[in-house]
């Protein structure tokens, strides 16, 4: 029998619900999440928040951000809030810098921040393509470098989780979005040589379909057709890929570095993904 999807994720859940480790796993540790008030990074928020970590949450809208920390900060966790923009470079180096001035540099560095549309590729305008790339590919590697300089410097470790997207097979109505993601993996796992003299680990999560606040992007026919992208025939949660980060920033993810964790219920094996719908062309019977 096939299980139910999960549902939206709101803060009661994400406070509560059932998570294998144990509770001081990030005790003493600093994470900094992107985009962290709303969807994946929420999630991640309050999962290493819960296992004991200071978490800063950053992101473009206060609002989502001072609801997120409130809420977690109610619970008795350990939470600030920083507004940044991941496509502005001087920014981020400006908060690495003054983090680590003030003896407040993250120990886990999770890059969830990002963004996409629904369109074919052959109608993308050279400002919607931008727009994904600067967000997707040069917000992450402007947070990483900044992050990883720093750890340098200091001469201390560092860990780095990437939020990808599934790859292999393309995606189509996702043009944009594979090109950049792809590029962060390859990034990861160049860096992942290059940084390892430092101690720093870089590694990725790729989630399928993920029920979030980010679904209404989404025309209601293509996401009616969602539950096909894999074999489990599901969405997967927004605290599946929190657990999967807090795997790899662990202690039992010490000896992994330049690896892709895929969590998608198998959907790169089989199934269909159409993020803007799926076309006649590939729904009519071959009368040939």
């Amino acid at each position: 029998m096939i299980d139910a999807a999960p549902g939206y994720l709101d803060d009661q859940s994400l406070a509560n619900r059932k998570q294998p480790f144990r509770p001081d796993l990030f005790a003493g540790q600093r994470l900094l999440v992107t985009g962290g008030g709303s969807g994946i990074g929420k999630a991640i928020a309050w999962l290493f928040g819960r296992l004991g970590a200071a978490v800063l949450i950053t992101g473009r809208k206060a609002d989502k951000l001072a609801a997120t920390a409130a809420a977690m900060v109610a619970e008795g966790l350990t939470v600030d809030t920083r507004i940044l923009d991941i496509r502005d470079s001087e920014a981020i180096a400006e908060l690495f810098q003054g983090l680590g001035q003030a003896g407040q540099l993250p120990d886990i560095l999770v890059n969830n921040a990002g963004g996409q549309f629904p369109q074919a590729a052959i109608d993308f305008s050279v400002k919607g393509w931008n727009s994904v790339i600067n967000t997707n590919l040069n917000g992450s590697w402007y947070m990483m470098q900044g992050a990883a300089q720093q750890w340098r410097d200091g001469g201390r470790p560092g860990c780095i989780v990437n939020i990808v997207t599934v790859v292999p097979r393309g995606m189509p109505g996702g043009a944009h979005t594979c090109a950049a993601r792809a590029g962060v993996i390859h990034l990861s796992k160049t860096v992942a040589v290059e940084w390892a003299e430092y101690g720093i680990r870089v590694n990725c999560v790729a989630p399928g379909i993920i029920h979030s606040a980010g679904m209404e992007v989404y025309d209601p026919a293509a996401r009616a057709a969602f539950n096909l992208s894999n074999p489990m025939k599901r969405f997967g949660s927004t605290w599946d890929v929190a657990q999967a980060c807090a795997y790899l920033a662990s202690s039992g993810g010490a000896f992994i570095t330049g690896e892709v964790l895929t969590v998608d219920g198998g959907g790169q094996l089989w199934g269909e993904l159409w993020m803007a719908g799926k076309p006649a062309y590939f729904s009519e019977t071959d009368q040939h």
